[in-house]
């Protein structure tokens, strides 16, 4: 089984996309022997009131009945909008979402406010992960008009120990990093692997030039590893490339199964 923890629906108003609805992810979901998705709404990144992609979202998959078990839907919440709470419940017990994605640096907010603590001490209540993206897309070529990811700027590139602080607040939850690079890994500090080491947490395969993904077992422990693809941003043979192409030395059969399901469904309740 192929699990993809990390794709999208919706525009990036910097990049055109071909396959970003879920008729279209679910071909190239087929194409690339991926039986199951969890997506979310990229729209919701740039509307003011981000209730309007979950909602989108909820529909789209109603639509078709191929979509229901194809695909596992995320909310996108923004704590710092006044009426997130209510989105919030409107989202798990309505529309049946099975975790929440922010995006502090999008939606202009510190990992360590007391508005996201307390939205991911609610999802933790609900036994839902949250996600957080390491970045979106490489800063190198992006538009004038998105935020300033360069280093140096006010608000620089994440690494992964910007997302540690927030780990160590509510170290009961279950947290998804996605799209996270090797020098994340080689710059993360003994203390700080510690506390990853020791969460419920699970990174996904997508991030640029994370290779050697073996080595990374040694610093979090190989079940701390999940496939997924950051599609349509980035392609699907990448992501999986990544584990299948690590050695028997490196990971045996049963490693490999853990990264491309195992691992997410455990984190994911399924």
């Amino acid at each position: 089984m192929l699990l993809d923890i990390n794709a999208y629906v919706g525009h990036w108003p910097f990049q055109q996309f071909r396959y970003n609805n879920c008729a279209k992810l679910l071909e190239r979901m087929d194409k690339f022997g991926v039986d199951i998705s969890v997506i979310s709404n990229l729209n919701g990144i740039f509307y003011k009131n981000v209730q309007s992609a979950n909602e989108e979202l909820y529909d789209e998959i109603r639509s078709d009945k191929r979509f229901s078990g194809r695909f596992i839907p995320f909310a996108v919440i923004n704590p710092k909008y006044a009426g997130w709470r209510d989105d919030f419940d409107v989202c798990i017990e309505k529309m049946g979402m099975k975790g929440i994605r922010v995006y502090p640096k999008y939606h202009n907010y510190k990992i360590t406010d007391p508005s996201l603590v307390e939205l991911v001490k609610r999802t933790r209540d609900r036994n839902l992960p949250v996600a957080f993206n390491v970045r979106m897309v490489d800063s190198r070529g992006t538009s004038w008009l998105d935020i300033p990811f360069i280093y140096g700027s006010p608000t620089p590139e994440w690494t992964l120990k910007d997302i540690v602080p927030i780990v160590k607040a509510v170290p009961d939850a279950k947290f998804m990093i996605l799209n996270v690079t090797m020098f994340n890994f080689t710059e993360v500090s003994k203390e700080d692997a510690e506390v990853l080491k020791n969460s419920n947490t699970v990174f996904d395969t997508s991030g640029r030039a994370l290779k050697i993904l073996s080595e990374y077992f040694e610093l979090v422990g190989k079940e701390k590893f999940a496939f997924g693809t950051h599609s349509p941003i980035f392609d699907y043979l990448t992501a999986l490339l990544r584990v299948e192409s690590l050695r028997d030395s490196e990971a045996d059969e049963a490693t490999k199964e853990l990264i491309r399901s195992g691992n997410a469904r455990r984190i994911l309740g399924i």
